[in-house]
């Protein structure tokens, strides 16, 4: 796809998300395609609105003016100290859902991010993600191997590994999807109609371990690995050619 296609960007802790245009936004006959790059992605023209996570590099000389912030996001609730991408992804997934809702974003960090049946920020939880449960194994004992592949990297699909690299990929993502389930278990008690929302780049590592469990059939666990870009989108739609991108007052003010 050529470059100047390139209309809105999440900057995360490790890649660059991107949204090429289609159409008329989500709704239009050609929505978005999503594309994840290293971090030197270029575009040739400005995004037409952009967030960030990670670290913005000074030689990117993205508009100040079309950066979206926390307050920009409709999430009622939402604490000064909320992630970008985690009030993006709660408010989209309360959007979709119609209902009370967990999003589990498994990436860097696995963020567990509830939103309740009003639309509000309810809380969540926080742990080491993939690649950094397997780095710190690596770097904190003697003898465990360094996965730079991460849970692709010695997946096996064995319940019960006998190599170690397998062993070790194969404990994280367990790990992860217990925490997902039980956090899951934990929402609908306090909300029985809570669903939940897969997303984040492990995502589908997670996805049938996930769907092992009776209680998530398809109407209740929704895998969506854009789920923050669609947000991106649903909120800065790209305006008609030679229109100005306008820079609407946020709804929680």
């Amino acid at each position: 796809m050529p470059a100047r296609q390139l209309r809105w960007l999440l900057i995360g802790n490790s890649r660059w998300h991107w949204a090429l245009d289609g159409a008329e936004g989500l709704g239009g006959e050609r929505p978005p395609h999503f594309l994840h790059l290293p971090p030197q992605a270029a575009a040739v023209e400005p995004p037409v609105a952009w967030a960030a996570v990670g670290p913005v590099p000074p030689q990117a000389a993205l508009p100040a003016e079309t950066r979206l912030a926390l307050e920009d996001v409709p999430l009622p609730d939402a604490p000064p100290w909320l992630g970008i991408d985690r009030a993006l992804a709660g408010w989209w997934a309360a959007r979709l859902t119609a209902s009370p809702v967990l999003v589990a974003d498994a990436g860097t960090v696995l963020s567990l991010t509830r939103v309740d049946g009003r639309g509000r920020f309810a809380g969540g939880r926080l742990m080491a993600g993939a690649a950094l449960q397997l780095g710190a194994m690596a770097s904190g004992t003697q003898d465990l191997p360094a996965l730079a592949g991460g849970l692709a990297s010695a997946a096996s699909g064995e319940l019960w590994p006998r190599d170690t690299a397998a062993a070790m990929t194969q404990g994280v993502v367990e790990g992860l999807a217990a925490a997902v389930l039980e956090a899951g278990r934990q929402a609908r008690g306090l909300e029985p109609g809570c669903r939940i929302v897969l997303t984040g780049g492990d995502g589908p590592a997670l996805l049938p371990l996930l769907r092992r469990s009776p209680q998530l059939g398809e109407d209740v666990l929704l895998h969506r690995p854009d789920l923050c870009l669609e947000a991106l989108v649903a909120l800065r739609p790209c305006p008609p050619d030679g229109a100005a991108q306008a820079r609407p007052r946020s709804s929680r003010i």
